[in-house]
């Protein structure tokens, strides 16, 4: 099933230069990769000689998060943005979470180019169809991890049950788990840089080709 995704009039008017990739392919996840996790290794300690808990909210792909959260209505501070909670992690000395390769090859694709990235079984939707829009007073999330979350004034993926993603937390309903086996990923470019999100999208489909026995990923970019 071939997943299409739609941008809502309501993210148009506070970002008319977003710009998305859809990441999908098959692929076989695996508690852990020794070589994955090599390369995240080095990209941390690059990172802590070259970044700071302020200069990170400078990053492009970061910024613009921060600016549409603020347009919508949310503070980026109290809810940050996921890219910038895991650099943030990594800046303060803390290990990032070690889930299961997909889990961790999708944090490794956000942390290297500051998008937020969701990544999904997308076995688990409900319809072929996922629509970009903002979330509303007392909408019903589940974020993974976090119990329920106020999703008001954020930036939300639905399907046609519900949120299934925010740059914030993904849905427990919809989250990757060692059964996955077919993979969608949102690239999320609120800085409208459709080179880098093409980038970070074949960053992706680099890595699950690597350590996912993936064959047949491709990706599209939406607006």
């Amino acid at each position: 099933m071939m997943i299409k995704v739609i941008v809502s009039q309501e993210i148009e008017q506070v970002c008319p230069e977003f710009v998305g990739a859809c990441v999908q392919a098959d692929v076989v996840n695996t508690p852990f990769s020794e070589g994955l996790w090599k390369g995240i290794g080095e990209l941390c300690e690059q990172y802590k000689s070259t970044l700071t808990t302020e200069s990170l909210k400078d990053m492009p792909s970061i910024a613009a998060t921060r600016r549409v959260y603020k347009a919508c209505g949310k503070d980026p501070s109290r809810y940050r943005p996921a890219s910038e909670a895991l650099i943030r992690r990594v800046l303060q000395g803390k290990d990032l979470y070690q889930i299961d390769t997909l889990v961790d090859l999708i944090n490794f694709a956000s942390i290297r180019f500051g998008y937020s990235i969701g990544g999904f079984d997308a076995d688990k939707f409900v319809g072929d169809t996922l629509t970009l829009g903002v979330g509303r007073a007392g909408e019903p999330y589940e974020g993974i991890g976090r119990g329920m979350l106020n999703i008001e004034g954020l930036p939300v993926y639905r399907d046609e049950q519900g949120g299934v993603g925010t740059p914030t937390s993904d849905n427990e309903r919809t989250k990757i788990t060692l059964a996955t086996r077919h993979l969608v990923v949102l690239v999320n470019g609120y800085d409208g840089n459709e080179e880098r999100v093409s980038q970070n999208a074949e960053f992706i489909l680099d890595l699950v080709r690597q350590f996912c026995q993936t064959r047949n990923g491709s990706y599209f970019l939406y607006r």
